[in-house]
Parts: C-alpha cells; sequence; structure tokens
C-alpha cells in the first residue's frame, strides 16, 4: 500500500501544479475537464478546470483537481504536505520557493527533533511542512 495525498483547489490548480513541478521537479500529467469523457455533462464554463492533475517525483505522488460545479469550497484545511529532505541547503530553496507569496507559521529553523523544520501556507492555500532530520551532507 501507498498513501498519497489528493488536494483540492477551486480553479487554481493548473497555476499549483505547475509551480509545484517547478519546485520539486518530476513530471505532470494533467485532465482538463473539458477534455474528460464526461465533458457534454459539465457547464462549459467549467471545461479549463483540472479534472485531475498527478506530480510525479520518484515514487512519489502529488495529486489533485479542481472543484466541480455546484461543489461548495472552503479551502485546505487540517492538512499540511510533509516534504522530508536529506540536506539543509536543499530544505533552505523548498523553503524560499514554496513559502514565497504565502504566509509562515514557522520559519526555517533548527528544532530539537531536526536539523531544520518550517510550517506555512504556500500562495495557493495549501499547508506545507519542510522536515530535515539529520543533514546526509555533514553525516
Amino acid at each position: 500500500m501507498k498513501i498519497h495525498t489528493y488536494l483540492t483547489f477551486d480553479g487554481q490548480c493548473e497555476a499549483a501544479f505547475n509551480y509545484y513541478a517547478e519546485c520539486l521537479g518530476g513530471s505532470l500529467e494533467l485532465m482538463r475537464m473539458g477534455e474528460s469523457p464526461e465533458a457534454g455533462n459539465v457547464p462549459e464554463q467549467f471545461h479549463d478546470r483540472v479534472m485531475h492533475v498527478c506530480l510525479t517525483v520518484g515514487d512519489q505522488l502529488l495529486m489533485a483537481s479542481d472543484t466541480f460545479p455546484g461543489m461548495a469550497y472552503e479551502g485546505i484545511k487540517g492538512a499540511s504536505v510533509s516534504l522530508q529532505v536529506e540536506n539543509v541547503p536543499e530544505a533552505e530553496r523548498l523553503y524560499k520557493a514554496l513559502s514565497a507569496g504565502g504566509s509562515v507559521q514557522m520559519e526555517l529553523q533548527a528544532t530539537f527533533w531536526a536539523t531544520r523544520f518550517a510550517m506555512f501556507t504556500d500562495r495557493f492555500g495549501v499547508g506545507w511542512m519542510i522536515n530535515c532530520d539529520i543533514d546526509a551532507q555533514m553525516g
């Protein structure tokens, strides 16, 4: 079994995932609502919304979609995407990139459990945690 995170956006899914692919690397597979076999059942103003997107980084997946017509959207609440990184420079790079334009709850810093840890919400409303237990560059 593998557990993967699935996020829901309200029209910002494609922009968010293009940005995540830029920051995290990997490859994107994306289908818009207007490209699906059910496109005829979706109002035309929703055809550009994302029906499903998958960012594959190694053997890890981050998936998402935009809301469907008639669905209420309350934002992403009560969850964070947690990144476990191997060294401080990578933690710093990801923190700087992903937190830009968002709100920081805890700056990237040393803690009693990690060489570096941070918590923030990105500009798309997604919560993130970056954790670097031990800097692999330092041993």
